[in-house]
């Protein structure tokens, strides 16, 4: 449980295109000359979907949670009818792994269009607004430019778009999820 503003600190670091290591490590194992990662506008968004790995653990550990969850007796009934690898993860594995992944899609939905701490305190949404997510763009609109009323809108906007995805998700979810309480 880091800051979200300190590992952006470490990310900068580890992006600079003079003394990060990233670069450094290019340099040294490749002979690559890195690219300017968070300064050039191509780069930018490329660099926020790298850094996005490092938060990856939470989902890894609650999917890890129910991988443990799934009784043995059902793998080992599978194994005598004759399932070979591939039927057991589809027949039993994924179906039993639904609920999770549904619940780490809608977090996954949710957390996609609230991007800010990285955007703003590595890029400040430049360069040549490359990094300008909504919420950036939201907390501009409110906080620099004092447009109460348009951010307020812009919220109201946010909101409503994320729960119609999240009520699309939830519509669909008896179509795909499985929970062993039903019958």
């Amino acid at each position: 449980m880091i800051s979200g503003v300190a590992v952006s600190l470490l990310w900068m670091w580890i992006f600079n295109s003079d003394f990060g290591l990233l670069n450094y490590l290019l340099w040294k194992l490749f002979r690559i000359e890195g690219p300017a990662w968070i300064m050039n506008k191509h780069w930018v968004v490329p660099s926020l979907i790298m850094m996005s790995l490092w938060g990856i653990g939470g989902g890894i550990v609650i999917y890890l949670a129910r991988l443990q969850g799934i009784p043995t007796e059902l793998y080992e009934a599978a194994e005598i009818d004759g399932a070979n690898g591939w039927q057991r993860l589809l027949h039993i594995t994924i179906p039993m792994m639904t609920p999770v992944i549904f619940f780490n899609l809608i977090m996954g939905v949710i957390n996609s269009f609230q991007v800010f701490t990285q955007a703003y305190v590595m890029m400040g949404g430049g360069p040549h607004n490359a990094s300008l997510f909504y919420v950036l763009y939201l907390y501009r609109n409110a906080f620099k430019y004092f447009r109460m009323g348009y951010a307020s809108a812009l919220a109201w906007i946010l909101f409503l778009m994320l729960l119609l995805l999240t009520l699309l998700v939830l519509k669909s979810a008896s179509w795909w999820v499985y929970y062993e309480s039903e019958q």
